[in-house]
């Protein structure tokens, strides 16, 4: 056999192979005893990484010692973030991604979601200060820059949305904060949880709500695709949390419960 037909009997082997692999995580975390969780150490309120005494907190810190104690399994914290997301499951650095992950088309050629658990509408951020911006309606007007985070699903939504003003994808170690207290931009969007931060940390900060839905967005656990036991465990775990309370529990420990999808 050539070389290169080598080649490709070889990756069709593995392309053949690989949803059978995929298909044993469930086994695997109940064999190895360990549960691999991709957060984002920066998500207030849902998987947030305290500077100050490095301890996670979170709704989605909470849940996923829940589903670690479901699987009799010890949870190892995989730091992810959203443009990293796809990459990192996709890989088997994590088995599941537990922060919020917005259920966005085009995530869902990428990945599998369980059914969702949170929603969440679109928010301005800006100073209390800011004569530019006080108001929904101030945000889309010739002159304004309006910051999103990269790869959140805000990204997409305002490049879409936004006729007048213009977008600023602020990439790490740069941060919507920074670029919003520095006036390199006037109002920054983010959503419910994200905005919880400021409001509760920072007393520059003012929340700039649409006055109707704005793009509402359902948010679920992220699997990669191929495995449907271990989607189909995930679904029954989120089920369980909305029917026996933990997930409620959860929100309001977190202020987080005028978002939870309780259906």
């Amino acid at each position: 056999m050539t070389p290169a037909r080598w080649l490709l009997a070889a990756f069709a082997a593995l392309t053949l192979a690989a949803p059978a692999a995929w298909a044993q995580t469930l086994e695997h975390v109940r064999s190895s005893g360990v549960l691999h969780v991709c957060i984002w150490p920066d998500y207030y309120g849902i998987t947030y990484r305290n500077p100050r005494t490095e301890q996670l907190s979170g709704i989605d810190i909470d849940l996923s010692a829940e589903l670690g104690r479901e699987l009799k399994a010890r949870v190892d914290y995989v730091e992810s973030s959203f443009p990293q997301l796809v990459t990192d499951l996709n890989a088997g650095r994590c088995d599941v991604a537990m922060f919020a992950v917005g259920i966005l088309p085009s995530r869902m050629e990428q990945l599998a979601f369980t059914a969702p658990y949170l929603q969440s509408d679109v928010y301005g951020v800006t100073t209390r200060a800011s004569r530019t911006v006080r108001s929904w309606t101030d945000i889309d007007q010739p002159g304004v820059v309006v910051a999103v985070q990269a790869g959140t699903f805000m990204e997409p939504v305002m490049r879409d949305a936004l006729k007048q003003a213009r977008m600023a994808v602020i990439k790490p170690p740069a941060s919507r904060e920074q670029e919003l207290e520095a006036g390199r931009v006037d109002v920054f969007m983010t959503d419910y949880p994200y905005s919880r931060r400021l409001l509760d940390n920072a007393d520059w900060a003012r929340l700039v709500a649409p006055p109707k839905p704005f793009h509402v967005l359902p948010y679920g656990y992220a699997v990669k695709r191929g495995d449907a036991r271990w989607l189909a465990r995930l679904d029954e775990f989120v089920a369980a949390i909305k029917r026996d309370g933990r997930l409620a529990a959860a929100a309001r420990r977190h202020g987080l419960s005028d978002i939870v999808v309780t259906h």
